[in-house]
């Protein structure tokens, strides 16, 4: 009770003022999203509100932000295309049901998996995305918004050592908004991005035929939809934790996406999950709990709502000035560093995430292809095996598996025994799968067709297990 009221109340103030800057960052975001989807603005808004409200209660990551995003936007491309709108809603559902069942099968365990060096590749491959998408906003536009640009930058990055009490891009978007309206420069608003519809969403069940075939056509998006979302999820709520110094409860913030998401495709939104960006904007704002999520998701409303008509009067300059800040705030700029220090295959899995990620557009692709590039480089690593020997007692040194039986097989192939009886020990070895024991089967072989007797020593008990079960059932040749 005390840690649910801490993570409520326990910073009300940062909170709220946090949720407030992060409302208005989301909104040009999830139009952008939305317009990428082939959707109506509304879709994205609505999905923003809903996970914003929903995670705020079932997440398991306090302070962080959940919305529509771009990674999830362009998975659902081909379904809104050949399928319409309606079964983008119905897989929106499906997601939310998997990403459950996700949960409670406890795949937030997977997390351990992710090497440090995918981490690096992934906060930055983000940083890098983030970027490149405010670039269409402000490239080759106008003088103006180049300089409303450089003035929001120079607000955000100097404000926060004379005002505390403030979030600085909150002081900026509202000052710069002022200026631009009373001094009527010619500079692009959030209106120009899409229609805002000044109502809240309305419950409606999917509007698709509820049969096998609809869930054919649903499934391998919903699929799509709820990896790429916990990837996201996760990682990002990993970065929160790394920030704020605080753990968080990943297989809760998996349940927590599932129903987020099931209630946004009830109530007409698209599939979210975390984002980095809004997640970041949170925290260097000062926002620490859930209330912060919570303020994001209502304000929002209220801003669509109430608001409608000054909210599309924002400059996009600004909201772009605001963006490049969390995109330098995000980026891991040791890294450069890192990667002249770091391993060598440690540093191509951190440019290969990078280069997979901003290259594809999929946080997943990047992710899973900088795990599985870390995952050979780490079997090539430890499939060294090196065998010595004091008189008749060979020493194995290194692990015994399916990607160094053939340097284990080869000494004793080609390697002269003089003995008529030897040893071979295991107290620096272990024997990890049929391939070792199948290799060491061989090795029996080709010493008993050279008269020599030999005898295995010094196994695990890990060892001695595989062996016993798989050498009757292994062969040699």
């Amino acid at each position: 009770m005390q840690s649910l009221k801490q993570q409520w109340f326990g910073n009300i103030r940062g909170d709220i003022l946090s949720g407030i800057v992060v409302a208005l960052a989301l909104i040009p975001e999830a139009i952008a999203f939305s317009i990428i989807a082939g959707v109506d603005p509304m879709v994205g808004l609505y999905a923003s509100f809903t996970m914003a409200v929903i995670i705020a209660f079932a997440g398991g990551r306090p302070g962080m932000i959940s919305a529509a995003t771009g990674a999830m936007a362009l998975v659902m491309v081909p379904l809104i295309k050949d399928y319409g709108l309606e079964y983008l809603f119905a897989a929106t559902l499906l997601t939310g049901v998997i990403q459950i069942l996700f949960g409670v099968l406890k795949v937030a365990r997977l997390m351990k998996f992710i090497p440090n060096a995918v981490m690096i590749g992934f906060v930055n491959s983000l940083a890098i995305l983030i970027f490149m998408a405010q670039v269409p906003h402000f490239i080759g536009i106008s003088t103006m918004t180049y300089i409303f640009v450089g003035i929001t930058l120079l607000l955000v990055y100097t404000l926060p050592r004379f005002i505390k009490v403030i979030p600085a891009p909150l002081i900026a978007i509202i000052s710069l908004t002022i200026v631009a309206i009373f001094s009527g420069v010619n500079l692009r608003t959030i209106g120009d991005l899409g229609t805002i519809t000044q109502s809240l969403p309305t419950f409606m069940i999917p509007d698709v035929p509820f049969s096998l075939e609809t869930l054919k056509i649903i499934f391998p998006f919903s699929l799509s939809l709820a990896i790429v979302g916990l990837v996201e999820s996760l990682l990002t709520s990993q970065i929160v934790d790394d920030m704020t110094g605080t753990e968080s409860n990943k297989n809760q913030e998996a349940r927590g996406q599932g129903i987020a998401n099931i209630v946004t495709g009830f109530f007409g939104g698209m599939a979210g999950c975390a984002m980095i960006g809004q997640s970041v904007i949170n925290v260097k704002s000062g926002g620490r709990g859930r209330l912060s999520t919570l303020i994001a998701g209502l304000f929002l409303m209220f801003l669509i709502l109430v608001l409608g008509d000054l909210v599309v009067k924002i400059p996009m300059p600004v909201l772009v000035g605001i963006m490049i800040m969390v995109c330098i705030g995000t980026f891991d700029w040791a890294s450069f560093k890192y990667l002249v220090k770091a391993p060598r295959t440690d540093a191509i899995v951190m440019l290969t995430t990078v280069v997979i990620v901003v290259w594809t557009h999929d946080l997943s692709k990047g992710v899973i292809a900088g795990v599985i590039l870390s995952a050979v480089f780490f079997v090539v690593k430890i499939s060294s095996v090196s065998i010595t020997h004091e008189d008749n007692r060979y020493y194995v040194n290194g692990q015994l598996f399916f990607a160094s039986t053939d340097s284990f097989i080869d000494f004793f192939k080609y390697n002269e025994i003089n003995s008529k009886s030897i040893l071979i020990d295991f107290s620096n070895s272990r024997i990890w799968d049929e391939s070792g024991v199948g290799a060491l089967l061989k090795v029996k072989e080709l010493l008993k067709e050279k008269n020599i007797h030999i005898e295995v020593v010094e196994l695990d008990s890990s060892s001695k297990k595989i062996i016993s079960r798989l050498e009757g059932a292994t062969s040699s040749h």
